[in-house]
């Protein structure tokens, strides 16, 4: 007797509306995705060091040093970061701002994943990718969850 795999049944084209904005959220996850991730290192490394340099952010990010101060001319002009000459990078209130909100989805998302039981290095590293993409009415039933865990 042979098995045959069942095959799913795809699900009807979606409306227009509803297609545009699920496309919609995710590009502009994605257009968030780097100034999050900047401004939250940025901070990191202030904490840490006092200070950040481009240098130790390029490190740190795995890119060039150019890619890194186009980067912070851009949070410059958005009025998240001011560079100061010879100091390093430091945050504006919104850019702290930014950072906090940033680490606190971060750290929601990497507890959710750790309490479903996945790995801490991969409960690290996915909540980098997820934390930009979900929902703020995910991101409260990720913590309803875990915390109704302990």
């Amino acid at each position: 007797m042979s098995r045959r795999a069942k095959t799913a049944v795809p699900a009807p084209l979606k409306e227009i509306e509803e297609h545009v904005e699920g496309f919609r959220q995710v590009r502009e996850a994605h257009r968030r995705e780097l100034i999050d991730d900047y401004v939250e290192l940025i901070s990191d490394l202030i904490r840490e060091f006092g200070e950040a340099r481009q240098v130790d952010m390029a490190a740190r990010l795995g890119v060039s040093q150019p890619t890194v101060a186009k980067m912070l001319k851009r949070l410059a002009t958005v009025g998240l970061v001011e560079q100061v000459p010879y100091r390093g990078v430091f945050l504006t209130a919104e850019g702290e701002a930014l950072a906090e909100e940033s680490r606190k989805r971060h750290h929601i998302v990497e507890t959710f994943l750790l309490a479903l039981g996945i790995s801490p290095d991969t409960a690290r590293r996915d909540a980098e990718g997820l934390e930009h993409h979900v929902s703020d009415e995910t991101l409260a039933i990720f913590q309803q969850f875990y915390e109704s865990r302990q």
